[in-house]
Formats: C-alpha cells, structure tokens, sequence
C-alpha cells in the first residue's frame, strides 16, 4: 500500500463543505466515490481540515492509501477525467508512512477577497464578498498588523469551535487592493472555526469607520466573540495553500 498525497483546487459553490456530511454532498465524498468507481477500491481520504459550504480552495491537502496499480504521476489524469468539472487534483505524489496531511501540517495560508463597489456581480457573486459602503484601505491596513503574532483568538472564533486552545499564531497579514477588490492573505499555524472570515468582518468594519484599528487589541483583552466584528460570508474565502 502506498500513502498517496493530493492537492485539490474546488469551487465550493455546489457542496457542503470539504468533509462527508448527512445534509449535503461533499467533495471529500465526491473525490472518494469517484475513486472507487475507478478502481473498485473503497478509500478513507484524510484532509488536512474543514472548508465550509461555499468555500473554496486553491490547494487542499489529502492523503489516503492505496493499492490501486495506477502511477502516481497519472493520477491527477485518471481523477479529473471522471471528476465534475468544479473539483480536480492537480497533483499527486507519494509519502512516507508517517505523512498524515492534517497532523503533518504545519501552518495554512487563505485567501479572502472583498468586492468594493455599488453593484454585485453577475460573474462573481459567488467568489467574493460584495460591500457597497466605501471602505477605507489605510485604516483596515493598520488594523491588520495587530493581528499578526500569538494571540487568544477567542473573540474571533465561533462558539462551535472544539479547540482546547485558542492560542495561535498568525505569520503574516498582507492587504492589497486589486481594482475594485481588497485582497486578504492570512498564514499562521492553525486557524479556528470561522477565525479567518470573523478577522476579516473585523477589519471591514474597521475600514467602514465603525470601529477604531487600535480595537483589535481590546478584543483580544475582552475574549468575547459578541464583542468582535460579522462572521464574513463563505463565498470570499479561499484555503490557498497547506504548509509542511
């Protein structure tokens, strides 16, 4: 048997989400039944996390094990070809025995797209958050630097968050505006329920002028989630790469 890992880009529009549910279709079931009506082979695919209904990914990380006869290297082919075509593996290679792709990582980076204009759009209603009121990009940019570092991120995750801790540690907060949309890139070492889109309804607000930049700090103080900003909507975000 060998452990096979694959990284998978999905547009999450049509699915409940990464990991099998009772209420919907998910791409982790997808990518599985698919598999098995390949090969004849039932596998147990492990992710290196949940995405959400609506969210997407650029590089999801998997890994399962596999008998099957079929090269490493033609399994992105062999997949695609049998996939819908708003889920594919781009790549496939082979891992140790020890390789696990949620306990092996060490850190995510995601990707949250804000759409700033008066009207929605017809082409990406379902790829970005869309805000009308302006937002002003010097405020959320000062905002964001007191995010990075190790924090209690409490007052930014979901009360149906199961960690033990909420201690992380975000590396990096790059904010970048192209054309009418504000771009946010987040890598840390682990992120909580909701924790990425909860910071970035933050930090909108933050540049709408209906909280000051230096307030990140006092809800980190606080540990209250009713304190902090809206949970975004799913659509805008993106799980962009895994890091190992």
């Amino acid at each position: 048997m060998e452990n096979v890992q694959i990284i998978v880009e999905y547009d999450g529009t049509a699915y409940c989400g990464w990991q099998v549910q009772h209420n919907g279709l998910a791409i982790q079931q997808v990518l599985m039944d698919v598999w098995e009506k390949m090969t004849g082979e039932k596998i147990k695919l492990a992710g290196s996390g949940r995405t959400d209904a609506g969210v997407h990914a650029y590089g999801q990380s998997a890994n399962f094990l596999t008998g099957s006869t079929i090269p490493v290297e033609k399994i992105p082919y062999a997949w695609n070809g049998n996939l819908p075509p708003d889920i594919r593996v781009l790549e496939a290679k082979i891992r140790g025995s020890d390789f696990h792709s949620r306990f092996s990582a060490k850190g995510k980076v995601y990707e949250y797209r804000v759409l700033n204009r008066a009207q929605g759009s017809g082409l990406r209603y379902n790829r970005v958050w869309h805000v009308r009121q302006p937002l002003d990009f010097d405020r959320m940019d000062r905002a964001k630097e007191h995010f990075i570092g190790t924090h209690d991120f409490t007052a930014f995750s979901s009360a149906k968050s199961e960690a033990t801790t909420k201690v992380r540690t975000v590396h990096e907060l790059v904010l970048s505006k192209e054309e009418e949309e504000y771009v946010f890139v987040i890598a840390g070492n682990g992120f909580l329920y909701n924790m990425v889109r909860i910071m970035v309804g933050t930090l909108v607000e933050i540049g709408q002028g209906k909280r000051e930049p230096e307030s990140i700090l006092d809800l980190f103080e606080g540990k209250e989630r009713r304190a902090s900003g809206i949970t975004a909507p799913p659509q805008g975000l993106y799980l962009k790469k895994v890091i190992y």
